[in-house]
């Protein structure tokens, strides 16, 4: 079976964002008070969104907060799985223990 890549929320906000609205970084920075480095930071897939900046591009993309952080949520728990994988095979169910 072949694995989805992980995609991280700042290729979502460029991807399904800003280039079909002809938005740019700058002007989502000037328009959310967002620091422009930190929208490249999450464009460039180095930098978490946070409940600040959620709550920021929900408001001016009129979506969920819940949509950005859901997404971030995701990314972090799939990046996690796959460095933690070796240990997390090593840990029983806790039903395998009561019984």
């Amino acid at each position: 079976m072949k694995k989805i890549p992980n995609i991280h929320p700042g290729e979502i906000l460029q991807e399904e964002f800003l280039a079909p609205l002809n938005i740019t970084a700058y002007r989502l920075s000037k328009e959310t008070h967002i620091p422009a480095t930190r929208i490249s930071e999450i464009i460039h897939g180095r930098r978490s969104i946070t409940a600040d900046t959620a709550l920021r591009f929900g408001t001016f993309f009129e979506v969920s907060p819940e949509f950005w952080l859901g997404l971030q949520l995701e990314y972090d728990l799939r990046e996690v799985q796959q460095a933690r994988k070796k240990d997390l095979a090593k840990i029983s169910s806790y039903t395998a223990f009561v019984m």
